[in-house]
């Protein structure tokens, strides 16, 4: 090899040891291969209410008074009477008439005090929005529900209003247990130790109770005979059902009236009240407050709406080829009851009252089979169709579960001592005042004005009923 070729090649050898030192010498960058690093700015939280920025708004709570009307609220506000006639031609979304006394309501305004929106609570879980801008915007909206199972169980001390007070239970139930039990149960006649057990859904608004949603199950135990019942979905239709699988639905109600009581029996030799005589008497006789919705007990057909001198104002029901019924001393008759005219079970038929020869406001019910008056008390009513074999097995796999859980809150209520009656340190409500709030929650649920002045129901202040 030439000295000039081995010059050469060392020369580039020691070249490219050069680069390759240079390389290798330079500080490493990874920036090019690592992950951007961005900065992350919280973005603030923005409080809202009803959907609305609460930030953004002077606002102003209060309650409806009674007789104010719409306009005369929100004349403070600079409401126009163009806005509010825009509002009452809405009936569509809301009929502002129905805007009831003691209900709550907001004012979100500008800063100039001018009305932005009107929020409207027309129950604890709906409200009215409006909005006021170029034109007058209104909906009804509803708050975030939140759903939660309760087993609930208690005794009977006085009645059953009381004793969901008693045990810290939403006062409702009563209502709804006297609509599951209607069949089976004679609500006017109530033991002390009488008790119950129900697992329900119930419903919170943030933190606060705001009523029942469903009821799954329940066990009523009434003169030491458990009575159960079992929530299942027949032919799409929900309804309760025995532990044996028959229905607690039955051909007639055990009573025409939510509650009450029965003040005069069945007799066929009764001193009567007003005429100082003897003679019979074949009805029942519940006392109730006069406005008290009446209802049928039982499907079929009036015919006879009429008023007597002895019986004041009176409907009189065919339920079939067998049974009628009779709704005596009313106040005023129900919507669409005529002669001729289809009435369902359940159904207002009239309102309790004092017309004819009545010493005081009453509802004078009365039986008929085949023609002849018969003791209401001792009608016998069949009952509609059972658990289907097809759902049988069904059936009874849910009615297990239900029993077994019912069963061990029965049990926990027997090993806990239960609040007796005269220990508890509140306002408790009198059987006359029970019948009349319930009386004014059924004209409340189907927006009837009641005539009497509200009351608030004991130991819950949300309720306020008219």
């Amino acid at each position: 090899m030439s000295k000039k070729l081995l010059s050469l090649i060392i020369f580039i050898t020691l070249g490219a040891a050069l680069v390759a030192f240079i390389f290798i010498s330079k500080p490493f960058q990874a920036q090019n291969n690592a992950p951007e690093v961005k900065e992350i700015i919280e973005e603030p939280v923005i409080e809202m209410k009803y959907g609305i920025p609460v930030d953004s708004f002077l606002i102003f709570n209060d309650r409806i008074r009674r007789n104010q009307s719409l306009a005369e609220l929100l004349k403070p506000y600079k409401v126009s009477p163009l806005q509010i006639d825009q509002i009452a031609k809405q009936k569509e979304v809301f009929d502002v008439r129905y805007m009831r006394f003691g209900k709550d309501y907001s004012v979100f305004c500008n800063s100039d005090t001018s009305a932005a929106y009107f929020i409207y609570e027309h129950t604890p879980i709906a409200y009215v929005k409006i909005e006021f801008g170029d034109t007058v915007a209104m909906s009804m909206e509803q708050k975030e529900v939140t759903k939660v199972r309760r087993i609930a169980s208690g005794f009977i001390e006085s009645n059953l209003w009381n004793a969901m007070l008693d045990y810290d239970i939403d006062p409702m139930m009563s209502i709804e247990l006297s609509e599951i039990y209607a069949w089976s149960i004679d609500f006017f006649g109530l033991k002390k130790g009488d008790h119950f057990s129900v697992i329900y859904d119930e419903e919170y608004v943030d933190t606060v109770r705001v009523g029942i949603s469903k009821i799954h199950s329940a066990v009523f135990n009434h003169r030491n005979k458990d009575f159960y019942a079992i929530s299942f979905e027949q032919d799409s239709v929900e309804s309760f059902f025995d532990s044996t699988g028959g229905s607690l639905r039955r051909a007639f109600l055990k009573a025409p009236l939510r509650y009450s009581r029965i003040s005069s029996g069945f007799s066929y030799n009764r001193r009567h009240p007003v005429l100082k005589i003897y003679r019979p008497h074949t009805g029942i006789d519940y006392a109730a407050p006069t406005g008290t919705p009446v209802h049928s007990v039982g499907d079929g057909v009036v015919v006879a709406k009429k008023y007597t001198r002895q019986g004041g104002r009176m409907v009189k029901i065919k339920h079939n080829s067998v049974y009628t019924t009779g709704y005596l001393h009313l106040s005023r008759y129900g919507k669409d009851i005529n002669v001729g005219a289809h009435v369902q079970q359940g159904q207002v038929i009239g309102y309790v009252g004092s017309s004819g020869l009545a010493t005081g406001p009453h509802l004078d019910f009365r039986f008929w089979r085949n023609n002849k008056p018969i003791d209401p008390l001792k009608v016998e009513s069949p009952p509609v169709e059972p658990i289907k074999k097809v759902n049988r097995e069904e059936y009874e796999r849910i009615r297990d579960n239900m029993i077994e859980q019912l069963k061990e809150a029965d049990e926990k209520l027997h090993v806990v001592h239960p609040v007796l009656a005269e220990k508890i340190k509140r306002k408790r409500a009198k059987d006359h005042e029970i019948m009349d709030m319930i009386a004014r929650y059924e004209y409340r649920s189907k927006n009837i004005d009641f005539p009497n002045k509200p009351i608030s129901m004991p130991g819950n202040s949300e309720w306020v009923l008219q």
